[in-house]
């Protein structure tokens, strides 16, 4: 396997843009940012004249013999929160967005740019200026033809407070023009910096430059939705009966809390190359039952269940039982808002806490696939991020310990005043097993009394949005490949600032990264101020892990933001 990416996307080290990307080794730096080209070109990487796929037996890159069913089934733990692109919000639900719905760019299997319903983009010289030339041939699933006023509608269907995205926030941070003010209220929704200069040429006017903004549009909140659609049906318009979409697939069944089931659009512009047939997710609410279900045939990508990842690799070996780096941290944040406990608005609680949890029984005897510990809240694996070195995580375990220890005196609690918390998480095995071993080592170590409370996926959302919680899980996936994307969320007006810290240095920080051409020392500073402030408890970064039968190729393995489409997948024979 070839190493992970830690360089930018070839639009961070100039406009540019590839087919090829940028290379595996870290030779790129964001200050060459400046020394680009002016124009952006998306190369198509496909031969027109190739066939329809599915009708050979052969894959005519490869020359493998393609298994006679092309169904792609995998295992969900929840319900997704949504189908609507401006409305999801979890993982689950973005990974049916980008199957069914194209966005301006997509991402091949190591991270790098490619076109979608964009050919080509050109950026202008300060970066504020980002103009996309749509392909003519895009089609939604009704025959329409795709063009730039469907991004324009979306766009500023996103920043409507109407809409009521709980990712509005995404809008505001790629700088578009006066997104801030539409979102807050103060500025009509149709001043956005965004136009249809014609029928095929989309253009984006940002407020500040923005070097990394192309990255950002791969991202299923920016996803072009049909506005006639959503006129007639309303809150309905993602039904398997009502929707429109432009993907590679389109949905033709869902049973809620049960499956979903998609076929392939044959009015997409690149059905021709769609291998997969049918994609299917089963919604199966223990990880534990996936992985039999797995076992038994049903699932073609099952689950890992905690702790299980060894000696399912020794019995089904590593390309099989599949464990790779990803763009994810798992953490747990403080209440700070009004409605938090008063005992967790005292930093040396926080920080005692933080410092009581033995990350390493966490991932080595928890886990157990190659997780690793956390004392940033950004992970290694961040494109031209270098993890800096912060206090907390430089004394060993016992030196945390016995600091802790000294901390949580200082603050007034001990055997006759112990302190009482409680933990919110998602319903999940995995989740329950990491609950349960760090509420015993604070009762151990520090005679706090931590309660367990977990509940079914759409109310932990509702209960953590709303801060009805002490201590609550959360684990966050980057949208796009820069720091930016998780240093966000410590952001005071970050709309999944779940935990309501307010630091003035941070958000002056956060500001200034966007217009630099190395944002790398404000990036250590925000993570100092963290690890000092601690408003959130990092605990690991992810590895994906994952059960993947043998027959299934076009896995993006090398894409630490795991972000995978079914159009690149396909079955071989056995």
């Amino acid at each position: 396997m070839k190493p992970f990416q830690k360089t930018l996307a070839a639009a961070l080290v100039g406009t540019s843009i590839l087919l090829t990307g940028c290379s595996s080794d870290n030779d790129a730096d964001a200050s060459n940012t400046d020394a680009a080209n002016d124009t952006a070109e998306l190369a198509l990487g496909v031969a027109a004249s190739v066939p329809t796929i599915i009708a050979a037996a052969m894959h005519p890159v490869t020359g493998e013999t393609l298994a006679a069913d092309q169904t792609f089934t995998y295992w969900a733990l929840d319900e997704h929160s949504s189908f609507d692109p401006q409305i999801v919000e979890d993982v689950a639900g973005s990974d049916h967005v980008r199957n069914l719905f194209e966005g301006l760019l997509s991402q091949d299997a190591d991270g790098n740019l490619v076109p979608g319903v964009a050919e080509r983009f050109e950026a202008s010289d300060d970066k504020k200026t980002y103009t996309f030339f749509l392909r003519e041939n895009a089609k939604w699933s009704n025959g329409d033809p795709i063009t730039a006023n469907d991004f324009v509608y979306a766009w500023q269907r996103a920043v409507d407070p109407v809409t009521a995205s709980p990712y509005s926030w995404y809008m505001e941070i790629m700088a578009i023009k006066n997104g801030a003010e539409i979102i807050a209220g103060e500025q009509p929704v149709a001043s956005l910096g965004v136009s249809a200069v014609d029928d095929y040429t989309f253009q984006v006017e940002l407020s500040e430059s923005l070097p990394y903004f192309p990255m950002m549009v791969s991202h299923s909140t920016t996803f072009p939705t049909h506005k006639a659609t959503i006129e007639q049906f309303g809150n309905e318009w993602t039904k398997p009966e009502n929707m429109v979409n432009n993907g590679a697939y389109s949905l033709t069944e869902h049973v809620v809390n049960e499956r979903v089931v998609m076929e392939r659009n044959s009015n997409y512009w690149n059905d021709a190359e769609t291998i997969i047939e049918k994609v299917v997710t089963l919604v199966i609410p223990d990880d534990n039952q996936g992985l039999i279900r797995w076992k038994a045939g049903e699932l073609d990508r099952g689950p890992v269940p905690s702790g299980q990842y060894l000696a399912l690799k020794a019995e089904f070996g590593a390309d099989v039982a599949v464990s790779v780096p990803s763009l994810c941290t798992y953490y747990y944040a403080y209440n700070l808002s009004a409605s938090g406990s008063e005992a967790l608005k005292d930093k040396r609680v926080r920080q005692a806490l933080s410092y009581a949890v033995d990350r390493s029984i966490i991932t080595e005897s928890i886990l157990q696939a190659g997780q690793i510990e956390a004392y940033t809240f950004t992970p290694g694996a961040t494109a031209g991020f270098e993890v800096p070195d912060v206090e907390f995580g430089k004394l060993t375990q016992a030196e945390r310990d016995a600091k802790a220890i000294e901390l949580l005196a200082a603050a007034g609690y001990d055997e006759n005043n112990p302190l009482s918390v409680e933990i919110l998480y998602n319903t999940s095995e995995g989740h329950k097993s990491i609950a349960t071993a760090i509420t015993q080592m604070w009762k151990s170590k520090l005679g706090v009394n931590a309660e367990m409370n977990n509940m079914e996926w759409t109310t932990f959302l509702e209960e953590r949005g709303n801060q009805n919680f002490d201590i609550s899980r959360g684990g966050w996936c980057g949208d796009y490949n820069e720091a930016s994307t998780f240093l966000d969320l410590v952001r005071s007006e970050s709309g999944y600032n779940d935990g309501k810290w307010v630091n003035a240095e941070v958000d002056q920080l956060m500001t200034q990264a966007k217009t630099m051409a190395d944002p790398s020392a404000n990036y250590t500073r925000i993570e100092q101020i963290v690890a000092d402030e601690m408003p959130l408890i990092p605990l690991y970064h992810y590895t994906s892990v994952f059960m993947l039968d043998s027959e299934v190729k076009g896995w993006p393995y090398n894409n630490v933001q795991t972000n995978w489409y079914a159009k690149n997948l396909y079955k071989v024979a056995e």
